[in-house]
């Protein structure tokens, strides 16, 4: 076994130069897994395991052309996720983040009736973009903040009083837009100005898919031109760059991909993908193959 232990994700050339031998391939979402490096293993390797849900960081075709299983995580994060994005949605309605900064840099002159106001989530739309295993999640905690819910997806999805639209008109339409889709080339800058343009301007945008469905400078514009109320961001175009833009803006919160990031759910994770690994060098069937 070749574990790598470092604390920033490793390196191309030393991805390139460990992976030569090996039966298996553990990765997380920061590794690209692509040509070259399954390439670089040879023909010893039988599956990659993705330490993630999305698989954008790996070139399944590749794998399927060399007959290498291609394996992700999904359903152990779904609740950690969900639970997150409300977090998020909760944080940036009522601007929690402006606030924390007021008191830290001691700027604070005490209550007023019309200070740093906030949105109400009750009697609001919540329109999801992408209605998976998270997107359902996410839908199905709505009631309890008496929040409406519309979603976009390709098939109708079976969540208790959610309305289907089309994605121009849940955008322009929802209070809250919440992104729940894969990275894909479809997907990839999916919001950009002109679908910022048609959100309302009292309207807010949390991402805590992938960071490319978001063309940031887009956003910044958006944002500094108050074209929508705010967004709040766990996931980003460059991880781990964020758009500059986006630094001095208070409207918007900015939190470094955490929304899986409890201790049971990230041990959840790391145990499935170890467990598919083993299930195929053992010749058994993989626990949650990539379809």
């Amino acid at each position: 076994m070749d574990l790598y232990t470092g604390s920033e994700a490793i390196s191309r050339d030393e991805l390139l130069s460990r992976v030569e031998g090996k039966s298996a391939l553990i990765g997380l979402l920061t590794d690209t897994i692509d040509a070259p490096v399954l390439d670089a293993a040879g023909p010893s390797l039988r599956v990659v395991a993705n330490v993630a849900v999305g698989y954008n960081n790996i070139d399944v075709d590749a794998c399927r052309a060399r007959g290498i299983i291609v394996t992700n995580t999904p359903d152990v994060l779904t609740n950690a996720c969900a639970d997150f994005t409300w977090a998020l949605i909760l944080a940036v309605t009522r601007r929690l983040g402006e606030g924390e900064r007021v008191v830290r840099r001691q700027a604070w002159r005490g209550w007023a009736l019309d200070y740093l106001l906030g949105m109400e989530l009750r009697g609001k739309q919540l329109g999801i973009i992408g209605l998976g295993r998270i997107g359902h999640a996410v839908a199905g905690k709505a009631a309890a903040f008496g929040m409406r819910v519309a979603y976009s997806a390709k098939r109708p999805a079976d969540v208790a009083g959610a309305t289907q639209m089309g994605l121009d008109e849940l955008l322009a339409s929802s209070d809250v837009v919440s992104l729940h889709c894969p990275m894909t080339p479809e997907t990839k800058h999916l919001i950009d100005r002109k679908s910022l343009l048609k959100m309302k301007r009292t309207a807010y945008l949390i991402n805590t898919s992938r960071g490319p469905i978001v063309d940031e400078e887009a956003l910044a514009w958006a944002l500094r031109e108050r074209l929508i109320a705010g967004a709040a961001l766990d996931v980003y175009e460059h991880e781990p760059a964020v758009h500059t833009g986006l630094l001095d803006l208070e409207n918007v919160l900015l939190i470094p991909h955490l929304a899986s990031a409890t201790t049971e759910t990230r041990t959840a994770m790391a145990d499935l993908a170890a467990s598919n690994v083993l299930a195929v060098l053992s010749g058994e069937p993989p626990l949650t193959p990539v379809a």
